[in-house]
């Protein structure tokens, strides 16, 4: 058992600390609403601090779970951060979806510290993250990904590391890009099924059992029909995701034409208030147009 720091206490940071008071590590938590830090201490029994050098003294793994680069780089630099209260030897797992290009940085000055750096974005939801069955996909030195694998084991389904630096958040990239494609089309079969005077639930209980099934399919078809999108991960978020990809397409050469123009079709569910909106909510966009 160790003592773990976790920082952001958001709608997945939350349940992942909760998950690692479970697996008996000792845990304090830091969020920038206080309030819900000292909410989360009283209910799993854990500890909180003011700042996160203060919640990173003393522990063996610091944990950091939040929106994006500029709040990643909040939380790890200058004298209130997080690498200001770790020890050398200690490690750093960054479960926040950011660019490779802030983990890379983040890592050159972690390893100055002699502070080992793991990228380790999550995937699997909210739900995900509240059964403990995420998909962590890390980056990283071997040594260090060794050693934080048992902690991330904690709130994990799998887990694996890619390679260097950099390659966890690369992976999640490649999550990110593959869901996009998906939920457009299956926005769209569910879209033609209804035009078409099927009955949407009766087709996907067929279709789902052959080669078109998804997760996406099994565990969105019915509330999207529905017409319920309350849940799950944001349109806000899955457009910060999507423009990182985009911009690691820019730089590596890849082609991206479904990405770039799903990204699009978030942004008019965006203009239709729908930002907090569960991803699946692409199909609204369908049923917007037909007025």
């Amino acid at each position: 058992m160790a003592k773990v720091s976790f920082l952001g206490l958001g709608v997945m940071g939350y349940p992942m600390a909760g998950h690692l008071v479970k697996a008996g590590h000792e845990v304090t938590v830091y969020n920038r609403t206080t309030a819900k830090a000292e909410k989360w201490a009283a209910e799993h029994g854990g500890n909180f601090a003011p700042t996160p050098r203060e919640a990173a003294e003393g522990a063996d793994f610091v944990m950091a779970c939040v929106g994006n680069d500029d709040d990643l780089r909040a939380v790890c630099l200058g004298d209130d951060g997080a690498f200001a209260g770790m020890s050398a030897g200690t490690i750093f797992v960054d479960h926040t979806t950011v660019s490779a290009k802030v983990t890379r940085e983040l890592y050159a000055v972690a390893d100055e510290r002699q502070i080992s750096f793991v990228d380790a974005p999550v995937s699997g939801g909210q739900a995900g993250a509240e059964n403990g069955q995420l998909g962590v996909m890390c980056g990283g030195d071997q040594g260090a990904y060794d050693r934080a694998e048992p902690v991330i084991d904690a709130y994990a389904k799998a887990c694996k590391r890619l390679g260097e630096n950099g390659a966890g958040q690369l992976t999640k990239m490649v999550n990110q890009i593959c869901i996009a494609g998906l939920v457009q089309g299956l926005s769209e079969a569910l879209h033609f099924a209804d035009k078409a005077g099927l009955d949407g639930k009766a087709v996907v209980e067929v279709i789902s059992q052959g080669a078109a099934g998804s997760w996406q399919m099994s565990n969105r078809y019915e509330t999207m029909i529905d017409d319920k999108f309350d849940h799950g991960f944001a349109v806000d978020w899955m457009r910060k995701d999507l423009g990182i990809c985009l911009d690691a397409a820019d730089e590596n050469g890849a082609s991206l034409p479904v990405t770039a123009l799903v990204d699009q079709f978030y942004k008019d569910v965006q203009k239709l208030g729908g930002g907090r909106w569960d991803t699946s909510s692409l199909i609204k966009r369908l049923r917007a147009l037909d007025g």
